[in-house]
């Protein structure tokens, strides 16, 4: 008796498991259409990007503030705030915070997604890692998100991005929202990363770009405080987007942390 109960819970799972699949597999496609519509459709300026000098990237670290013109960052912004209810997670000494992930930002956020796959946008990261990188897959959840630092004692604690792809694999962030009650008017989060040995505070306002090889510095984001709120638009890119298996596996099973146990089919 507790053989066959055995059996069919374990066909249960099966049937379930396949289901699942199947309908993200559809959802995929769904979102692979309605991004080629987005790309194709929706233009940004990004003024002088296309031939502005960037940064040095020392130490695989670059801060580059005032990136976007006025008008397109306002855009970017609208579209951000728009976004409701992120996920929120938690994991004990290490994470607080909201994510939007990169299948809702498809659905709900054109210019945000035209952005990150912008060409002009791809070369300036290009040449400022001084590698030519493009994005990383639709069904990787951290390839594009919005992270919210919205609520008393947001932050996320000491870690690596970890490297899903066999290219080299960069981070960039560009700051949405930043207001609190600390001295210069930004909240009290900082991102700190670990540059030649030394702890570094990085403060930016909006509009701010900060690039860096997350694989490779170590870094954190200290706290927000009671009434402040820090918005970050998180991109990814990478040299060589694609994965071995178990590169693939250990995503999902970190994207489970974000994004919930649906990771576990992207």
């Amino acid at each position: 008796m507790i053989g066959e109960l055995m059996i069919g819970a374990g066909a249960v799972t099966a049937v379930g498991f396949t289901y699942a699949r199947r309908q993200r597999a559809r959802l995929y496609r769904d979102l692979e259409g309605h991004l080629a519509h987005i790309v194709d459709a929706a233009a940004l300026d990004l003024g002088d990007l296309a031939r502005r000098e960037p940064p040095r990237f020392a130490d695989r670290f670059a801060v580059a503030p005032d990136l976007l013109p006025a008008r397109t960052f306002a855009a970017l912004k609208a579209e951000a705030e728009r976004l409701a209810a992120p996920e929120r997670s938690f994991v004990p000494a290490h994470k607080k915070g909201g994510t939007v992930a990169y299948e809702t930002l498809i659905a709900s956020a054109p210019a945000i997604v035209s952005f990150y796959r912008c060409v002009d946008f791809q070369d300036f990261i290009s040449r400022l890692v001084g590698a030519r990188v493009q994005p990383t897959p639709i069904n990787d959840q951290s390839s594009l998100s919005v992270l919210f630092y919205d609520k008393p004692g947001d932050h996320i604690g000491w870690h690596y991005d970890h490297n899903f792809y066999r290219g080299r694999h960069f981070t960039i962030l560009v700051t949405i929202a930043n207001a609190g009650r600390a001295t210069d008017g930004l909240s009290h989060a900082e991102l700190k990363p670990r540059i030649g040995g030394q702890e570094v505070a990085v403060r930016t306002r909006p509009n701010a770009l900060v690039a860096f090889e997350g694989a490779r510095v170590r870094h954190k984001v200290t706290p927000v405080h009671a009434g402040e709120r820090r918005l970050v638009l998180s991109m990814t890119y990478c040299t060589d987007p694609r994965s071995w298996w178990w590169q693939g596996l250990s995503r999902r099973l970190k994207d489970t942390a974000y994004f919930g146990v649906r990771a576990l089919w992207t």
